[in-house]
Order: C-alpha cells, then sequence, then structure tokens
C-alpha cells in the first residue's frame, strides 16, 4: 500500500507559478514511478508529467512541455512539479499517482497508476 498527499496548489493569475508537492509514504520502492494528472470539471483526467523510479527518465504532456517540470526527492520520499507560465486552461485538480507494475517508460494511462492522492486544486484566473 502506497499513501500519497498533494499540496501546493491555490489561486494565481496567468502568467504565475505554482510547485506542487507530493508526498509518499507506506510500501515505498524505488522502482515506483511517479506522475501527475489532472482534471477540470466536466473533463476527463489527462496526463501532466511522469518521472522514473530509476534514473532520470521523464514525460510530459503537449500542454505541459516547455512550462512545467517533474523532479523527485528520493531521500524524503518527495516528488514536485513546478509549474512556470500558468494559464487559465491549466484550472483542475491535480492528482499525485504511483505505478508499481515496473514498466520500462514512464506510463501516460490512467489505468496503469495503481495509487493516487486526494489532489489539489489550482486556479488560474485571466
Amino acid at each position: 500500500q502506497v499513501h500519497l498527499v498533494e499540496s501546493g496548489g491555490g489561486l494565481v493569475q496567468a502568467g504565475g507559478s505554482l510547485r506542487l508537492s507530493c508526498t509518499r509514504s507506506g510500501e515505498i520502492s524505488i522502482y515506483h514511478d511517479m506522475a501527475w494528472f489532472r482534471q477540470a470539471p466536466g473533463k476527463e483526467r489527462e496526463f501532466v508529467a511522469g518521472i522514473k523510479g530509476i534514473g532520470r527518465d521523464t514525460a510530459y504532456s503537449d500542454s505541459a512541455k516547455g512550462r512545467f517540470a517533474i523532479s523527485k526527492d528520493s531521500t524524503e520520499n518527495i516528488v514536485y512539479l513546478q509549474m512556470n507560465n500558468l494559464k487559465p486552461e491549466d484550472t483542475a485538480v491535480y492528482y499525485c499517482a504511483v505505478e508499481v507494475g515496473g514498466y520500462p517508460y514512464v506510463p501516460t494511462a490512467l489505468s496503469d497508476y495503481d495509487y493516487w492522492g486526494q489532489g489539489t486544486q489550482v486556479t488560474v484566473s485571466q
């Protein structure tokens, strides 16, 4: 079992920045991949960014690439999502997720992930 807690969401103006944090506990493994997803009201949950448990491989959605950066702190078992140049279209609940299946690449599908946090709200005003 893996427990995930997100934090760092809030209200920000377009062009601003936020850094989200996800702290995990429980059956922690360096093999676990971690990712951020987001879901806006009335829309499907979508992949934003992910990072491999081993190595430095990362993956980003087209909307996130160039603006967002995912990183991890293995010592404290925290994954971050630095979000820059935020746009109103980024408004959503952001979820942290963990994949324990040992994929050789960063998974991007909802069904690939095994554990989820409760989410943190990000609202970007015009």
